[in-house]
């Protein structure tokens, strides 16, 4: 069978194959990666293995050509990408990488979107063995984002993230004049295709997600209330979603916000949704390494908030 062989490394040893050729066959369909899987046409030191199979330092993974010839065409990444991605890197060591991720940046390809962080930071890292995101958070969200170097740190991070140990916050500008004080949401999100027009109203319970999110006012006008944010939970759109649902839409958030409201802040200056990632922290339990990011904010939002004579650090 012509294709090509892969060695497996130290950094993939116990990672599942059907993982593994996921990472390696961006862009190709998961069904067909099952069926190559099924049919034998992708093997590990020349036998068929089922998709469950756990990968073991220096196996052979045989992919065929037709799949990699489909993906010999690399992203066109330009410089002036890299460079912004490499200029926003808060820390790096063996073990994880943390960016300030400019808005406007994906974190990972999509339909109308050709690359994203971790396609960057492999074209400026390709001696790198093992780059993947912790992760996610929303193309136009900007701040704190993690990547684990290695397959062990990744493994570590998620069971943090699962048992909520690692401490997430947010800034976020929000419509209007907050008055609720510090306030807790705990309204359940949609697990599936939440909210197909603006917030969701109805449903079976069974089908929901907890979610859960503190709100935090640093500075309030009539106007415009800058909240710090922090969330237990890390659900899709949820700081969006429960900061609309208390009536205090974030500002310049084009799905759940204020269309009327985000078109006037655009008129003074404010051209993306303000929401930002602003600090990390965490310790790692292998090492007991203490971990602790703050993401400052960009010129457009610092610029925004100086207008407004809201001027704040991102902690």
């Amino acid at each position: 069978m012509n294709g090509s062989t892969q060695i497996i490394d130290s950094s993939r040893d116990g990672q599942r194959i059907d993982n593994y050729l996921f990472a390696c066959l961006k862009g190709v369909p998961k069904s067909h990666v099952y069926r190559l899987l099924r049919t034998g046409k992708i093997r590990v030191n020349g036998k068929r293995v089922k998709q469950t199979y756990r990968l073991q330092e220096d196996d052979e993974v045989l992919i065929p050509e037709l799949r990699m010839s489909s993906l010999a065409g690399k992203p066109n990444i330009s410089e002036r990408v890299k460079d912004q991605i490499e200029s926003s890197i808060l820390h790096e060591d063996e073990a994880i990488l943390a960016i300030n991720k400019p808005a406007g940046t994906a974190v990972h390809p999509g339909t109308r979107v050709a690359y994203g962080v971790i396609e960057i930071l492999r074209a400026l890292r390709p001696a790198a063995p093992y780059l993947e995101l912790v992760h996610r958070i929303d193309r136009e969200t900007s701040g704190c984002l993690l990547i684990a170097k290695n397959r062990k740190t990744l493994n570590e991070l998620h069971e943090l993230l699962r048992t909520q140990n690692i401490k997430k916050e947010y800034l976020a500008l929000l419509k209007g004049e907050w008055k609720f004080g510090d306030k807790i949401i705990d309204t359940a999100l949609k697990a599936k295709r939440e909210f197909s027009e603006g917030l969701h109203t109805g449903g079976c319970e069974e089908k929901f997600k907890t979610a859960i999110t503190k709100f935090s006012p640093r500075k309030v006008s009539t106007e415009f209330s800058l909240m710090k944010v922090q969330i237990g939970t890390g659900r899709t759109h949820q700081i969006r979603i429960h900061a609309a649902q208390c009536g205090h839409p974030v500002v310049g958030d084009q799905k759940y916000g204020d269309y009327s409201f985000n078109r006037d802040c655009k008129k003074r200056g404010l051209k993306r949704m303000f929401l930002h990632a602003s600090n990390l922290s965490f310790q790692l339990p292998s090492s007991g390494q203490k971990y602790n990011f703050t993401a400052q904010l960009d010129m457009e939002l610092k610029g925004f908030l100086k207008g407004l004579g809201l001027c704040v650090s991102a902690r």
